[in-house]
């Protein structure tokens, strides 16, 4: 649908407010700045003809995480809003401040993703998420939350979703992802607010922070329209590219215990035996003062990329107990954990 020009400012989103079998745009009033200027969030409203489901998609949370911008952005170009069930609602930056920072905290220097729900009568990013959930995720069945890697790291392509419950379990498969990582939604986190209102979540991790990358937009796109597929919210096939995705049961970081140069050793998505060297710390004369192995066998669902390592630095994100499922079929609704 062509674009007209016309964004409307709003204290408060209201699905109705937008007319069945069309797209809106809006700038949604959240706080004001120091100097008594509103700071709005930027959000998409496709509403089809038909009743259905609402899903949703935030991107930006932490701002310097971009990748999910231009999925939403694509996303609400190419959907056939008059063939649409239901409503998709697209939230394109969630943390503003954060975003034109260029960073991935709030401009307070709090993380917007540890402390939600946050506090109506709160500090300024308390209030700032409260008010994010209460006037953006509230009204939604499902959700989409669209991460990155943060800066000086890197990702896999992957999602982290409750893998014990039929429905997040199976929004998981349809995308597709390298890597589905087991991990119930943690309290402090958006996609733990919104399974805390009932609402079936996901994050997906598209790979590194403050750029784009066409080809795991391509792929998140993917997942996204299999999803509309497969909530009858739209007619279409569900594709399936890869006929495998590695499941891991949990993950952790492994973190350096002596400050130094560093070399993290194996690639992102490498599965690694027990014992295995993964990383190496020299002196700036460059003499090797420690070496790090891993301390069970795993994948790596991510690694640090900066050099300049402090004591207590990240070395890489590694997956346990990592196993082959199948691409999803019909209808299937099985849970793994």
């Amino acid at each position: 649908m062509e674009w007209n020009g016309s964004v409307e400012q709003l204290l408060s989103l209201d699905i109705g407010r937008t007319p069945r079998g069309t797209i809106r745009y809006y700038w949604l009033h959240i706080i004001n700045n120091g100097i008594g200027e509103p700071v709005r969030i930027p959000v998409i409203i496709a509403r089809g003809k038909k009743d259905g489901p609402t899903l949703g998609l935030t991107a930006a949370i932490h701002g310097n995480e971009l990748n999910g911008i231009p999925v939403i952005q694509r996303l609400f170009r190419e959907i056939d809003v008059t063939n649409l069930r239901g409503t998709v609602i697209g939230g394109l930056v969630m943390n503003v401040p954060g975003l034109l920072l260029e960073q991935r905290k709030f401009n307070d220097g709090t993380d917007l993703n540890r402390i939600a729900p946050g506090n109506e009568t709160g500090s300024l990013s308390e209030v700032y998420i409260y008010r994010v959930i209460d006037r953006i995720l509230k009204p939604m069945n499902y959700l989409i939350d669209l991460h990155t890697a943060s800066f000086g790291r890197v990702n896999s392509w992957y999602i982290r979703a409750d893998m014990s419950t039929p429905e997040t379990a199976r929004m998981a498969r349809l995308q597709n992802p390298d890597i589905i990582l087991h991990n119930p939604p943690n309290d402090g986190t958006f996609r733990g607010a919104a399974s805390n209102l009932g609402i079936h979540a996901i994050t997906m991790e598209l790979r590194d922070p403050h750029v784009f990358q066409s080809g795991v937009i391509e792929d998140a796109l993917l997942g996204i329209r299999n999803i509309l597929y497969d909530l009858d919210m739209l007619e279409g096939e569900i594709l399936c590219p890869s006929t495998q995705t590695t499941l891991c049961q949990s993950s952790y970081w492994l973190y350096t215990d002596e400050g130094g140069i560093l070399e993290v050793l194996p690639k992102v998505r490498d599965v690694i035996p027990k014992g295995a060297r993964i990383a190496i710390v020299r002196t700036i004369f460059g003499k090797v003062s420690r070496e790090y192995f891993a301390p069970d066998d795993g994948i790596v669902i991510g690694k640090s990329i900066s050099p300049i390592n402090q004591t207590g630095s990240r070395i890489l994100h590694l997956g346990i107990n990592p196993r082959q499922i199948p691409c999803i079929t019909d209808d299937e609704r099985e849970v793994f954990f």
